[in-house]
Order: structure tokens, then sequence, then C-alpha cells
């Protein structure tokens, strides 16, 4: 159970993997919010491949638009079936939010089922005490912990293994997958070119936009193209802005999450605050800036390749100038 968001889905995803070395033949299914579900496709079991065996989509966001249709309740009720499908032996609930608990009570479960949950929070990290009550083995983490790391103990724990440490590095895509991503065309894309990711839900964890337009050009008068992306009407306005300020940068149209893999992987570089779609830069293994401004950098940060900059830190956002410094390492 990790159901959103992004970057949460993306920092859990070593336990499939950590699973699937330890116990090759058992079937993996992982519940998550519909609009992720394509961040999980790619470890689909498949072709000879053994990744996660089903994706079992949540709909909750869209429900509580719709509560009092009918189709909404026929949709919830074919959830909980392909839910309780399977009885599970382990059930691992990353979340720690009373939805995702709630889900782990919906599941098909024997007398000995293993219900394995986060017994406290994290610093920084969104956290209800009520999930406990829905578990059977609540797992005490470090209040520091990396998101990757904290799912991992709970992992660990369920099965009662020897805890992974950062010495076992994680995976997260299949390495021929990230290197055969078709590289997405986009209209106004010109090769070499840089991804800034500058918005983020919380304005707090915004990177200043004099600093994005100091980076851009000083990107921009070594050959590479920068390109802005954009979710919201605001968002873009804030690209545009940014872009007019810097030689021969594009705001792209929109795009999706699935199509995001395919322009990340066209990029030299990716520049992004601490978002989901920095974050899956850094884990489909492509060079990586990740800026913090107003979040705790050991909760996230990349600490698994070396072609990943981590710069900044909770109330100590960087300078223009060190992630300049930073992408310059980083570039060709």
């Amino acid at each position: 159970m990790k159901l959103s968001s992004l970057g949460d889905v993306l920092h859990n995803l070593p336990i499939v993997w950590d699973l699937r070395a330890r116990l090759p033949d058992a079937q993996i299914d992982w519940v998550v919010e519909e609009g992720y579900v394509h961040l999980l496709e790619p470890l689909l079991t498949k072709d000879g491949f053994k990744g996660i065996d089903h994706i079992i989509p949540f709909g909750l966001r869209r429900w509580k638009k719709h509560l009092f249709k009918l189709e909404t309740w026929r949709q919830f009720f074919a959830f909980k079936k392909q839910l309780q499908a399977t009885q599970y032996d382990y059930v691992i609930e990353t979340q720690g939010l009373l939805k995702s608990a709630l889900v782990c009570a919906l599941t098909n479960k024997s007398s000995n089922t293993v219900v394995a949950g986060l017994a406290n929070a994290t610093e920084y990290s969104g956290y209800e005490p009520i999930a406990r009550t829905f578990y059977n083995q609540c797992v005490q983490v470090p209040i520091h912990c990396h998101a990757v790391d904290r799912s991992r103990w709970v992992m660990c724990s369920a099965f009662d293994w020897p805890l992974l440490g950062r010495e076992d590095t994680p995976s997260f895509y299949a390495d021929l997958f990230a290197q055969s991503l078709a590289e997405q065309t986009v209209e106004g894309i010109k090769k070499p070119y840089v991804l800034c990711f500058h918005s983020t839900a919380r304005e707090a964890k915004r990177w200043s936009n004099e600093n994005w337009i100091e980076l851009g050009k000083a990107l921009s008068s070594r050959g590479y193209q920068i390109v802005l992306p954009w979710g919201s009407p605001i968002e873009k306005e804030i690209s545009t802005h940014i872009a007019k300020h810097i030689p021969g940068a594009l705001v792209p149209p929109a795009f999706s999450i699935e199509e995001a893999f395919s322009v990340i992987a066209g990029a030299v570089l990716t520049v992004g605050v601490d978002t989901g779609l920095t974050h899956l830069a850094a884990v489909l293994g492509k060079p990586t800036v990740e800026i913090y401004c107003d979040s705790p950098r050991w909760k996230t940060e990349g600490y698994w390749a070396k072609n990943i900059c981590n710069v900044g830190d909770i109330n100590n956002p960087p300078s223009a100038t060190e992630v300049v410094n930073a992408s310059l390492s980083l570039l060709p």
C-alpha cells in the first residue's frame, strides 16, 4: 500500500525489487491511486520479467467528487472485489494515513496475515496515528529517515529480515527500461536541452524566479535550450515569465506523467525543486540537480547515483551560483 503521491510512489519502488530478490515466486500486488498507475506499469510482470503481478487502482480522489452517484459506488465495490480476489499473507502499508490503513482493512486476510505499518511519524512527513489501529505489526522508524529507507524498514520488519542499509543500493526501474525509453518529440524542443522543474505543490519549496533566470542564462550561453514545463495555468504563467528572460527558452505544451518519462529521457540534464518529476529523473538514473529550499534534504535526496547533485536544505535555499556549478559538473 502506497497510494500517493508521485514522489512517494517512486521512493517506494525499491521494495518491489527487494521482495523479488528474496521471494522470487511471490505474488506482489500494489494498490495505488489511479493517477499514478503509469509509474508502476513498467514494473508489471510480463515476458519473463518478474515485477508487480497486479496493479489495483484506487479512485478515491475522483469518487469523493461524486460521492452520491450510483456509478461511484459501483466502481468502489468493483475495487473492493479486485482487492479481495487474493488472500494475502502480508500487507505492507508504508504511507501511515487513515485512507491507506482503511484499504488495509478491506484486504482479504487470514488470521495469520501480517499487516505491517508505521508506528510513528518521520519529521516533516504526513502521518495519522489512528492508522496504527489497523496494523498488527507497528514498525518504529527513526525520526529522520529517508523515504526509501522508511519503506524498506517496514518491509524488513514484516518479514523479520535484517534491515537493508544504503550499502544495498536501491533499484527503481530496470536498467533496460530506462535505456530503451523512446525520446518524446515535443514541439519546439531542440537538442541538447535542460529540463527545469520550477513548480511544486507548496509555494515555500519554490526557488526564486530570479535564480531560475540566472541559471537559464548561464546554461543557454553554453548552447543548451532551457525547457520549462508546467502543470497548471499559474505555473504556465511563471514558465512564460522565466522564459522571456532566457534566450531560446521554451514553454512546452502540457504533458502527462506517462509522457514525462520520455521527455526526461531526452534531456541532457534535469534541474528541479523537491517535487515528483524531479525525483522521476533521479530514479531513472538521469543526470539530476535536486534543489531544496523549504524541505529537509535528508528526507528525499537522491543518494543512489553519482550523477545526482543535491543542493540547499530546509530554510537554506542554494544560490544560483551553487546550482549553476552543480549543473555544469553533470553536463557533457
